[in-house]
């Protein structure tokens, strides 16, 4: 189990190693003024990934140092992929996990399970999430949010079901890696303006064995660019 573990995040680094080193041999053939270009932006590109890495460390970190103390109505568990390996993905377990812990300490009564289905495999994230808490004999309500598949959907498709519950705050629940993007689409308004909104970064296993260095940690730099890109910020 453990060299599974290991195989993922070294193998994505290896690949991005390879196909560098395919890119550098095929600009070998471009005319100079060309390949001056290509570098050129390659650098800035770098540059822009490694400060939105750093960016969304720093932020991770600190919401880790500053667990959620304030009461809410609801803890908005935002799903990820449902199993790997034909087990439950402990990267989504672990977000349930936080938002159990938060209900036992007494700061939320209603967990708000935020996922729709994954192509992989047809899983409904939300309904994993609701099996799981209720196998960890959560007693509390349940909201499940099933249509979504990214982060914006989370948000926009869960206020309106939030709304109909009369819910007024809520702790949005993720890994760390994930709620600098998370807290900036809340703040660009794709969970409405209706809801007073706290944070609690989810430590899963994904995180405590890898922490910055997972590889979807690797990927939100670039998942940061696409929702610029799309307009959502």
């Amino acid at each position: 189990m453990a060299i599974k573990k290991l195989v993922s995040p070294i193998q994505q680094a290896f690949s991005w190693v390879v196909g560098g080193l395919g890119i550098l041999f095929a600009l070998r053939f471009l005319p100079a003024w060309l390949r001056f270009a290509v570098y050129g932006s390659a650098v800035l590109l770098l540059i822009v990934y490694f400060s939105l890495y750093a960016m969304v460390a720093r932020h991770a970190y600190d919401l880790l140092a500053h667990p959620p103390t304030q009461k809410a109505d609801a803890a908005l568990i935002l799903g990820n992929k449902s199993y790997l390996n034909g087990a439950p993905n402990p990267c989504l377990t672990g977000r349930v996990d936080a938002g159990l812990a938060l209900a036992q300490a007494g700061l939320v009564s209603t967990l708000v399970m935020s996922g729709g289905k994954d192509n992989e495999d047809g899983a409904i994230e939300a309904l994993t999430m609701e099996q799981y808490a209720l196998a960890n004999a959560f007693k509390g309500r349940i909201l499940l949010e099933s249509r979504s598949s990214s982060t914006q959907e989370n948000f926009a498709f869960s206020a309106p079901i939030m709304l109909n519950s009369q819910i007024k705050s809520v702790i949005v629940v993720s890994e760390p890696y994930h709620m600098w993007r998370a807290q900036k689409l809340v703040q660009a308004g794709h969970l409405g303006q209706d809801f007073e909104v706290f944070y609690g970064a989810a430590a899963s296993q994904c995180w405590t064995d890898w922490g910055m260095l997972f590889k979807g940690a690797f990927r939100e730099p670039l998942a940061i660019i696409n929702n610029y890109a799309k307009g959502y910020f």
